[in-house]
């Protein structure tokens, strides 16, 4: 059983694992040189103990001691217990969910084992916002996409945020990151994935147009610039989300990459 631990001072080394959540850069460094993650909320926090991440310890509010008592019987792990101001001075921020725990991180496999099983996946070129990609993995998860592909500068999806709006679907969508971007796509040409490249561009083919394959992968680009060209060239097909003329009279060409992927992917995977 977890052991509850009463702490009140924002300082207390014990803590180093919640401290300063928001800071990008620090959690970056600090997270992949102890192999940690965090994950914030009762049901992400159950999520992830669920995928088998072991658990380093936990950080809530007392009134959270009731409802993860179950997860807390069953943890060999310290549960540090502190007021909600206390809360606030360590992690940055409002606590508003009351439970945070850090848990280690396990090897991800390669992409050619992701991809052993999968016919229908999504590839994620350069989305640096932790809140698209946390978003991606919950649309990728809800209709049926089988895995997710990314290059090597895409964001975390183990980053706090990432996993909080993905409301855990990072632990249930298996995953893979490419070791180099200029030939990452060689090994879904080589296991007969259709590639799809999505843009806004007017010459490509609306999606519902395309004709179907076995295994089909969806391409999705960066926020700002979208696909590269090296992508774009070595896609099977440009695919488009058709806009009607009331969008366009409204001067609304595009989605972003979320929305856009979220049509995309209900396409691809029926």
């Amino acid at each position: 059983m977890a052991s509850l631990v009463s702490v009140t001072d924002p300082a207390d080394p014990r803590l180093a694992d919640f401290v300063r959540l928001r800071d990008v850069n620090l959690r970056k460094s600090l997270e992949a040189e102890h192999g940690l993650f965090v994950a914030e909320g009762e049901k992400v926090i159950r999520r992830a103990i669920g995928a088998g991440h072991p658990v380093r310890s936990l950080l809530m509010s007392r009134r959270w001691a009731e409802p993860l008592a179950d997860v807390l019987d069953d943890l060999d792990a310290p549960a540090y217990i502190a007021d909600d101001a206390t809360l606030e001075s360590i992690t940055g921020f409002q606590v508003h969910r009351g439970a945070l725990a850090s848990l280690e991180r396990l090897p991800l496999p390669t992409v050619e084992t992701v991809l052993t099983a999968a016919h229908r996946v999504i590839i994620c070129e350069d989305i640096v916002d932790h809140t698209n990609v946390g978003a991606l993995f919950r649309c990728a998860a809800a209709l049926g996409v089988d895995a997710a592909v990314l290059a090597p500068r895409c964001a975390d999806p183990l980053y706090r945020r990432s996993v909080k709006v993905s409301m855990g679907a990072v632990f249930a969508l298996p995953y893979a990151r490419m070791t180099d971007w200029r030939t990452g796509l060689s090994a879904l040409r080589e296991r007969g994935f259709q590639l799809l490249a999505l843009t806004p561009a007017p010459d490509a083919v609306p999606i519902d147009e395309v004709k179907t394959a076995d295994r089909r992968a969806l391409l999705l680009g960066s926020e700002g610039d979208g696909l590269s060209s090296r992508w774009l060239h070595e896609a099977d097909h440009r695919v488009r989300i058709p806009m009607n003329e009331t969008a366009l009279a409204r001067g609304v060409d595009s989605l972003n990459v979320v929305a856009a992927a979220a049509i995309a992917c209900y396409g691809l995977t029926r």
